[in-house]
């Protein structure tokens, strides 16, 4: 059986699963929108690039199905939400992943709202802010989703030369293509407590090494103790922890009320 053929069982094998699955019956806030909610001023946020979808570029089977889905069953068109906020009354360029949605899978979509929030927060001198929580980039995409890593990663890294400021706020969990980009090239990042954070799960590793993987690994404690991360916070505190850090920043280049 060559390669293509094993490919191609498995994409059908995808299909009959998706076509199986009994679609929810009840919308649901998503959840990045709670999040939102909770971090940032009541009713300040305003979402940006809503129009932006998916053109399915690998033809991959019941993937678009899957989609729509998803957007009629739990209000969402994607797995990433950007627009403008206030915390404390400071404005910020915010995007939250949101794990509801293929499991914040990073495909061409969220990767080009990534590129195109830090590009607007560069423009509007506007600190960026970024939660990930993400199984990594959309294998139903393939090369394509491949590719948004290094998009994000530059998009990020030009705001951050430009002087921007860019927090990054890495949840449970946050793995794959998403840890090795844009997600881990914060000037400041901060963890959620027992957050899973890297690229390959700890059983693909320890498979691949033949070694047993020391206790707690690629937990957000560990990153922090090997200097990985900056801070771990617990989620009914980020708000005011992103706060004292924009007040600590303002009067900067990007940190304006």
């Amino acid at each position: 059986m060559s390669i293509n053929d094993i490919f191609s069982k498995r994409r059908r094998g995808w299909a009959k699963l998706e076509k199986a699955r009994k679609p929810a019956k009840k919308k649901q806030l998503r959840i990045a929108h709670k999040r939102i909610e909770q971090l940032c001023d009541d009713k300040s946020f305003k979402e940006m690039f809503t129009r932006l979808r998916t053109a399915d570029p690998i033809k991959f089977p019941g993937y678009m199905e899957k989609i729509a889905e998803l957007d009629q069953n739990g209000n969402a068109t994607e797995a990433f939400v950007a627009g403008t906020a206030k915390i404390h009354r400071i404005k910020v360029a915010i995007g939250v992943s949101d794990p509801g949605f293929m499991m914040g899978s990073m495909g061409t979509v969220v990767g080009e709202k990534i590129a195109l929030l830090a590009e607007y927060a560069a423009k509007k001198r506007l600190p960026l802010i970024i939660f990930s929580a993400s199984g990594g980039a959309r294998m139903q995409e393939g090369m394509f989703s491949l590719m948004q890593m290094v998009k994000t990663a530059q998009a990020v890294e030009r705001y951050r030369a430009a002087g921007g400021l860019f927090i990054s706020c890495l949840t449970h969990p946050t793995t794959g293509g998403v840890s090795a980009s844009y997600a881990t090239l914060g000037d400041i990042i901060l963890a959620e407590p027992g957050a899973l954070i890297g690229f390959a799960g700890p059983r693909v590793i320890e498979q691949t090494i033949g070694e047993k993987l020391p206790e707690g690994f690629q937990r957000s404690e560990f990153l922090l103790e090997h200097g990985m991360i900056d801070m771990i916070v617990e989620q009914a505190a980020m708000r005011e922890t992103i706060y004292k850090l924009l007040k600590l920043h303002e009067g900067g280049m990007f940190c304006e009320r």
